[in-house]
């Protein structure tokens, strides 16, 4: 189980440049592995925290939904939980953890949008529609 974060500062969205295989050096949202004994909320809060320096409380996180189809991860079969949560303006991120850069992109319309590694350009995408149709706060 992992869990991501789509991160919005202003119109723009946090990105890493991955690290490591699979997709090394390919732009995707900052997350990774649920700990033992972690929830997906608390994952994705430290995985932004580890990854971009970028701190959040966990109760600022929306759900934006659940990924889980077969083939979206090439190490195997793995289900993300998405979060979304928007930072003030001057917020600054650095790469930390296995992210070996990190960078503000556009957030576009999905048919404008970057390609992301594994699935992430549709969570980004479903993340867009959401706040197109009015950010709801509600957990």
């Amino acid at each position: 189980m992992t869990a991501d974060v789509i991160c919005i500062r202003g119109g723009d969205v946090l990105l890493i440049e991955r690290g490591w295989p699979p997709y090394a050096g390919q732009l995707a949202l900052p997350g990774g592995y649920v700990d033992p004994g972690e929830t997906s909320r608390a994952a994705a809060a430290r995985e932004l925290r580890e990854e971009t320096g970028v701190r959040i409380a966990e109760e600022d996180l929306v759900l934006v939904g659940v990924y889980d189809h077969p083939d979206r991860d090439p190490r195997g079969r793995f289900v993300s939980v998405a979060y979304m949560a928007t930072v003030p303006d001057g917020t600054t991120a650095r790469a930390g953890d296995d992210a070996a850069a990190v960078r503000w992109a556009p957030l576009a319309p999905p048919r404008d949008a970057l390609a992301l590694a594994f699935d992430h350009s549709q969570i980004v995408a479903d993340a867009w529609h959401r706040l197109a149709g009015g950010y709801d706060r509600g957990k």
